[in-house]
């Protein structure tokens, strides 16, 4: 399972993996062109999008509406560090939603693989090779 990353002009990276490009640019005040999110907000939008589909699969397994459900994803940040203290994932549901299912909506929105390689990170190794 390799992924290329690749320079692409500027301030762009891309990442070529299963077929897809992910675009990645800066923002103009780091000289890029905003052509694309940084790559830190898609890493923000992964851990978003992978709960996203926890809490989609939960409620079609159920037959519960989805239109309504909203995930909002509000991060307390440590400006000086320039890292994230806290990351808060707001399930908004409808007022019909079944109360009883809230705690088992949470449970499985933790089961995000995101979530899960954040708690357990991997070891990173980086290399330098020669083509």
């Amino acid at each position: 399972m390799d992924m290329k990353i690749s320079f692409t002009g500027n301030k762009k990276v891309e990442a070529d993996y299963k077929g897809f490009t992910i675009k990645t640019d800066q923002p103009r005040d780091e000289g890029g062109e905003e052509s694309a999110p940084e790559p830190f907000s898609l890493f923000l939008a992964s851990i978003g999008t992978c709960t996203g589909i926890y809490v989609l699969s939960f409620c079609q397994s159920r037959n519960i509406p989805t239109d309504e459900i909203v995930l909002l994803l509000q991060i307390d940040e440590n400006k000086e560090l320039h890292m994230i203290n806290t990351i808060t994932i707001e399930i908004k549901v409808p007022k019909d939603f079944p109360d009883d299912y809230k705690k088992a909506l949470v449970k499985t929105a933790q089961l995000c693989t995101v979530k899960k390689h954040l708690d357990n990170p991997p070891k990173i190794d980086i290399l330098v090779t020669k083509k």
